[in-house]
């Protein structure tokens, strides 16, 4: 005979906090939602977990069906169950953080999402009717998860997130703009080059062809040094 638990339960759900950096600047992915409540409203990607199903299995069942988005490395941001966050009930959600170079990942909307589009930090942040109205409380799971990506910059070599901040190789500019954009203020470039070289978080990457090297320096956007870097495998011991 199957256990049967003599108290109200609430039910579990999963979010994904999915970033990229699109036209220098920090942005979310979303989804519009097609049912309510909060129908017509911006949402994270997620849902309800299915019976027997693993947490991180189910948000990237969730993040597929509703943007098309795969393959994508999670980490757990927490757990959100404030009692009346869901009109349907006292509901539990997972919420998870990863980044994403967005051409790699094109999005297209399906199953109950009416679309699916990125949104950049500063719109989430206007007021009036550009104001991107959120479902939920996805605004605060959204703040904390870029908390997060500023902690986890402070050590990038540390986490697995930030290998997918930028392509394979980049430059410093590049790397730059993630920084500025993460971080939401001005970074002069002696600070940030004077940051980088204390925690040895980059390497240059060997025998850079010229074309690249030259398409490098297209996109870096001003700065000087338009040398291709990669994230640095492992730090050399000091002494």
């Amino acid at each position: 005979m199957p256990f049967t638990y003599p108290f109200p339960r609430p039910s579990v759900t999963v979010d994904v906090v999915l970033f990229a950096m699109r036209a220098g600047d920090l942005a979310v992915l979303l989804v519009r939602r097609k049912h309510d409540p909060f129908a017509g409203s911006w949402a994270l990607p997620g849902g309800f977990v299915d019976e027997n199903e693993a947490l991180e299995a189910a948000a990237l069942r969730e993040l597929e069906e509703e943007t098309g988005v795969k393959d994508v490395e999670l980490e757990q941001l927490g757990a959100f169950g404030q009692p009346g966050r869901d009109p349907r009930g006292h509901t539990v959600s997972v919420a998870y953080l990863a980044f994403v170079v967005a051409e790699a990942h094109p999005v297209a909307a399906a199953d109950d999402a009416a679309d699916a589009a990125w949104h950049s930090m500063r719109s989430l942040a206007g007021r009036g009717r550009r104001a991107v109205k959120l479902a939920f409380d996805h605004g605060e799971i959204i703040a904390l998860a870029r908390e997060r990506l500023r902690h986890i910059l402070r050590d990038p070599l540390s986490h697995k997130v930030p290998r997918a901040l930028l392509p394979g190789r980049f430059t410093l500019g590049e790397l730059h703009r993630v920084y500025e954009a993460v971080q939401g203020g001005a970074l002069t470039e002696r600070e940030f080059r004077a940051y980088v070289r204390q925690h040895q978080l980059v390497e240059p990457v060997p025998a850079a062809s010229a074309k690249r090297a030259k398409r490098a320096g297209a996109r870096s956007g001003g700065h000087r040094d338009a040398h291709l870097y990669r994230w640095r495998r492992s730090r050399r011991r000091a002494g």
